[in-house]
């Protein structure tokens, strides 16, 4: 059984085994850590050891044989906020409860031991705020209808007969109608609840996209004051945010490729891996004015700038590098960052496709415009050209789009 309290400006869980026998301890000193309702992760700084006062030294460690219950330090108070400790329930951000939150293990273990920031980790990427009057935070109503979103142990059941009928009834007659009754279930079930994922998260996304499109006007206006590399990391953090398919970024990438002369290196500035393990390629340049179209025309067109075609080119020579490297070029990546990659995590290079972040287009007319948009429109199947202004234009429309759900 696990349990919540609070002492001090802490959160303590305790943990009560189901059986007499306390195996916490056996499995700390094997593994250094346990994991509790395939959920809590624990280490060994995290136990809170409970002395008894007889006046004598204790051991640094309890005799756990002697103790029912095992506490650890769980969460610790931040303003307003318990903040967990990062690691506990999940690595990838962090969680904060208001301090009037009755916390308990349904917040975070659901049916059949379903991990809830697990899944809510798939989905969404940024720190997590539930109650209080923090502006992009969650509140305790809508996280409460987020919990009954997971199917009960009933739910599940339903749906694999659904899925066990629909295919005996290609094969046989008198065969129950099962997905006729789940989806029903599932009908009234959404009916009784009201809400989905969108309209919960829908006050926190629109807060992130209105955080990261300040970030990238103030950006914009202190440019000179960025280097090119801290220019490149900053805007790349926006575009994981923008982009959250990508889940692992790689820096300075060997790419060999194979000439009549030998075997040449390249590097790549960025290569992105989503959760298929698929790779694109991404370049950054900071957002010079002039570097998108000429100011002057070509046969009644204006044309792209060096600084444009010379990139879109780069790119380009980069994805045939990637296409030619093919197997050979997977296995050396996947063995090069195996020690960032989860266990069993391949890349892949399946047609790789880039990105271009560069330049400002507020200040071209509107017949460059066009031009400009024909040429994106030319190297779409392989590179999707985005300038600073463009991208301003995608966040606004996206936060207008969220405000209308």
């Amino acid at each position: 059984m696990i349990t919540f309290t609070f002492k001090d400006d802490k959160i303590l869980l305790q943990y009560t085994p189901e059986r007499d026998e306390n195996w916490i301890k056996e499995a700390i000193d094997r593994r250094a850590y346990i994991t509790l309702k395939k959920t809590f992760t624990f280490w060994k700084e995290l136990l809170i050891v409970e002395k008894e006062n007889n006046g004598s030294e204790e051991d640094e460690f309890p005799d756990f044989e002697e103790f029912e219950t095992t506490t650890f330090l769980f969460a610790i108070l931040n303003g307003d906020y318990y903040k967990l400790i990062k690691g506990i329930v999940t690595d990838k951000f962090d969680i904060y409860f208001h301090k009037v939150l009755p916390i308990t293990a349904d917040y975070f273990v659901a049916d059949s031991n379903v991990s809830v920031f697990t899944v809510i980790g798939n989905i969404y990427k940024g720190d997590i705020y539930i109650g209080g009057e923090k502006p992009e935070s969650l509140s305790g109503e809508a996280f409460d209808n987020l919990l009954k979103l997971f199917p009960t142990a009933y739910e599940r059941k339903k749906y694999i007969e659904a899925r066990v009928s629909s295919v005996f009834r290609n094969y046989f007659d008198n065969v129950k109608d099962a997905e006729k009754t789940y989806q029903k279930y599932v009908d009234k079930k959404l009916s009784n609840k009201g809400n989905n994922l969108s309209k919960t998260f829908q006050e926190y996304e629109i807060a992130k996209y209105n955080i990261i499109l300040d970030k990238l006007k103030a950006m914009l206006l202190q440019e000179i004051d960025y280097s090119e590399h801290q220019w490149q990391e900053e805007i790349l953090q926006i575009v994981l945010l923008l982009y959250p398919k990508y889940v692992f970024v790689f820096r300075e990438v060997p790419v060999y490729s194979k000439y009549t002369d030998g075997i040449k290196e390249k590097s790549l500035d960025f290569l992105l891996v989503d959760s298929n393990g698929n790779t694109d390629i991404i370049e950054i340049k900071k957002p010079f004015e002039n570097a998108i179209m000429t100011k002057g025309v070509y046969r009644d067109n204006f044309i792209p700038l060096r600084e444009l075609s010379g990139t879109v080119m780069q790119v380009e020579k980069y994805v045939y590098y990637l296409n030619r490297w093919s197997e050979e070029g997977e296995k050396h990546l996947t063995n090069k960052y195996k020690d960032a990659l989860p266990e069993g995590f391949d890349i892949k290079i399946t047609n790789p496709s880039g990105i271009i972040i560069m330049g400002r287009e507020n200040n071209l007319s509107t017949e460059q415009k066009r031009d400009f948009e024909v040429v994106k429109r030319k190297y779409k199947n392989v590179v999707d050209i985005i300038t600073y202004d463009s991208l301003i234009e995608r966040l606004e429309t996206s936060i207008t789009q969220m405000k209308k759900l």
